[in-house]
C-alpha cells in the first residue's frame, strides 16, 4: 500500500508500505482521509519529538520507519477476534491515544497522563496510508451527518474541549484565545458552545482574523497593530478577560496572553513551545492569576462527534486545501510551513 513514512527531520518519503493484518482486539481501516497537523511539521523540521527516540515500551517502535498521521476517518474492513463496538462498514474515526490501562493514571480514566503513552502517527503506524489497524478502545463511529472530511475534525475538536475542561471555564465566561490557527479556532468553537459569554481573538493574519469573526468570536484583534489587553478591556468594562487560552507556544504570544488577562484570570496553554519562555512573575503573583496546560485529550470523542454533527462546533471553512497522498510533503507540510498565512487545514485524501 502507498504511506507518508517518516524517517528522519525532513526526510518523509511516499512509497510503498507494508499493508497491515489485523490481529486479537483490533479494526482494520481503509482510510479515506486524513488532517495535517502542526505537530506533523514539528516532526518534519525539528523531529524526532514526539516519535520516540528510544523503543516504545507498548510499540516498540522508534525512530522511524513509521506511517505519521493521527487526524482521520475511514471505513471498518476487517475486525480482529473479540471485537464488538464496530463491524465491517462502519464508518469511524479513531482516537489515536495508545495507553497501557493498568498504571494509576489509566486506571483514573486519565489516559493522556499514562507513563507509557504514545500515538498512533508517532509511536505506530497512523493515517497517511490506504489502510490502518488501531486497538478497539480508539474506535468511535461517524454518523452519517459527519463526512470523511469533517470526521478527520474529531481529534483536533477534542484538543480544544479537552482545554476547555482543563480550564474550568465557567458559563458567562469572558475568553481571549490567543493564536487562531486550527485549534485557536477550535477553542473559540468549544468556548461559546460551553457557555461563554463572549470570545476575543488576537491574530496577525488577517485571513484568519477573518475567519475567527465568522465563527463567532466577539471581536477580533491585530496584536501588531493595538494593545489587545486594552481593547478587550472597552467590551469588559476594563476587566478584561476571565479566561486565557494560548494556542501558539512562544514568548510573544504567551506574553500577550498575561496582558490580556483579567486579575485572577486563569490562562490555559494550548500551544506546543520548543523552547523555554520567560514567566512575568510578579505580575502573575501579583494578580494571582494561574497558569493550566493542557496537551492532548482523554475521553472527549463522544462529545465533539455531537459537536460536529449539530453544527455547534463548524471545521468546513478551515479546509483550505484537499492534496492527494502523493503531494504530502510539497503541497502539504512545506505549503503549512511557508504559506501559513494563506493555509488553516489541509486534508489528505486516499
Amino acid at each position: 500500500m502507498k504511506a507518508a513514512v517518516w524517517y528522519g527531520k525532513e526526510d518523509v518519503r511516499i512509497e510503498n508500505y507494508p499493508e497491515p493484518s489485523v490481529e486479537k482486539g483490533q479494526v482494520k481501516l481503509k482510510i479515506k482521509a486524513c488532517g495535517i497537523c502542526g505537530s506533523d511539521l514539528h516532526e518534519y523540521k525539528d523531529g524526532p519529538f514526539v516519535i520516540p527516540a528510544r523503543p516504545h515500551p507498548l510499540t516498540g517502535r522508534a525512530l522511524g520507519p513509521v506511517v505519521v498521521g493521527h487526524e482521520f476517518a475511514g471505513e471498518v474492513v476487517e475486525i480482529g477476534e473479540g471485537v464488538t463496538n464496530c463491524k465491517v462498514g462502519d464508518r469511524v474515526t479513531v482516537n489515536p491515544l495508545v495507553y497501557c490501562g493498568e498504571c494509576h493514571y489509566c486506571k483514573k480514566g486519565e489516559y493522556i497522563m499514562c507513563t507509557k503513552l504514545g500515538t498512533a502517527g508517532f509511536a505506530c503506524d497512523g493515517g497517511f496510508a490506504e489502510y490502518g489497524v488501531f486497538p478497539e478502545y480508539g474506535i468511535h463511529k461517524l454518523p452519517d451527518s459527519v463526512s470523511d472530511d469533517v470526521g478527520c475534525f474529531v481529534e483536533p475538536v477534542a484538543v480544544a474541549l479537552h482545554a476547555v475542561n482543563r480550564s474550568r471555564m465557567k458559563v458567562g465566561a469572558s475568553v481571549a484565545v490567543i493564536g487562531a490557527g486550527p485549534i485557536g479556532l477550535l477553542v473559540l468553537q468549544c468556548c461559546l458552545a460551553a457557555g461563554a459569554k463572549e470570545v476575543f481573538v488576537s491574530e496577525p493574519m488577517q485571513a484568519r482574523r477573518e475567519l475567527a469573526a465568522k465563527l463567532g468570536a466577539t471581536a477580533v484583534f491585530d496584536p501588531t497593530q493595538c494593545d489587545v489587553g486594552k481593547e478587550i478591556g472597552k467590551y469588559t468594562d476594563g476587566l478584561k478577560a476571565d479566561w486565557v487560552f494560548e494556542c501558539v507556544g512562544n514568548q510573544i504570544t504567551f506574553d500577550t496572553a498575561v496582558k490580556v488577562g483579567g486579575r485572577r484570570a486563569i490562562i490555559c496553554i494550548v500551544g506546543l513551545a520548543l523552547k523555554p519562555i520567560e514567566v512575568p512573575f510578579l505580575r502573575l503573583w501579583g494578580q494571582e492569576k494561574e497558569i493550566v496546560f493542557s496537551s492532548g485529550y482523554n475521553d472527549e470523542f463522544p462529545t465533539c462527534i455531537s459537536y460536529l454533527a449539530d453544527g455547534r462546533v463548524k471545521v468546513e471553512e478551515m479546509i483550505t486545501a484537499r492534496i492527494g497522498l502523493d503531494d504530502y510533503v510539497e503541497k502539504g507540510v512545506k505549503e503549512l510551513i511557508n504559506n501559513g498565512d494563506q493555509q488553516i487545514k489541509i486534508l489528505v485524501t486516499m
